[in-house]
């Protein structure tokens, strides 16, 4: 009986330690958001109206994410493995940068060909923006930082304590399906992701937990993640996810 739950090695089985991972990013996740919205709906009370204000809700989600998810992965790495923090694939190691813009450069240029695909097909129509260039850059600034944040907190999530555990455990395959599956299941919440969207995001997921793979590091899949959601949604235009993003973007899509 005691085999179901700990390895050879003394220490509790990959799929109980990803449980309590899952279980630990979800108590952690729900803490964060209740004290981070308390301060925000409190400076709202007394602060004046913000630029943008819209967008701060989801800003501060985004981080309490990114929190819940370094958090409980570190926690878990540390107790449960006697792992250091570098273990999550965060850390300034030799070569992180360029990891980092290969995975911006592997991304962007993805996108483009996909659109490209798309508009030689005339299933898309672009055109130049005719927004001011101070709105434009503004739009800019604002994407490229919650965009950011957000794939960082979706990289630490999918590709993090989960799937290196498993990967510890030789189980890849199993880590990499797995955590694409819910990568793709989360979307589902997103305006017209169904079917086709849904495989496409799982096939995405695996993309990115290759680029992890490679690497051992989340900087590749980061950079992956990051700039083909930019590139889509403020160079292109084109809805992330069925969800418009951004305003002010680059050039404008027009459906054929």
């Amino acid at each position: 009986m005691l085999k179901l739950f700990i390895n050879e090695y003394g220490r509790l089985r990959s799929g109980w330690r990803a449980v309590i991972f899952v279980a630990a990013f979800i108590a952690a996740l729900l803490l964060l958001v209740t004290v981070l919205r308390a301060f925000y709906v409190l400076f709202v009370a007394v602060a004046p109206p913000l630029p943008r204000s819209r967008i701060i809700p989801d800003v501060i989600y985004r981080f309490s994410l990114l929190g819940a998810a370094l958090g409980a992965g570190y926690l878990c790495a540390r107790y449960l493995e006697a792992l250091p923090w570098r273990s999550l694939g965060l850390a300034l190691h030799a070569g992180w940068f360029r990891d980092l813009v290969i995975g911006c450069v592997i991304g962007f240029v993805s996108l483009a060909l996909a659109v490209g695909i798309a508009a030689a097909g005339n299933g898309l129509k672009f055109s130049i923006n005719d927004a001011s260039l101070l709105a434009m850059g503004r739009s800019l600034l604002v994407s490229v930082i919650w965009l950011f944040v957000a794939a960082l907190a979706e990289e630490a999530i999918f590709r993090g304590y989960a799937l290196q555990t498993f990967t510890r455990a030789q189980l890849v395959g199993f880590g990499v399906v797995s955590t694409s599956v819910a990568f793709g299941f989360v979307h589902l919440s997103n305006p017209y992701v169904a079917g086709l969207a849904f495989v496409n995001t799982v096939l995405a997921g695996v993309w990115f937990a290759i680029g992890y793979l490679r690497t051992r590091s989340l900087w590749l899949p980061l950079g992956l993640h990051w700039a083909w959601n930019w590139a889509l949604g403020w160079f292109f235009g084109v809805p992330v996810s069925g969800a418009t993003l951004v305003s002010n973007t680059l050039l404008r899509a027009t459906d054929v």
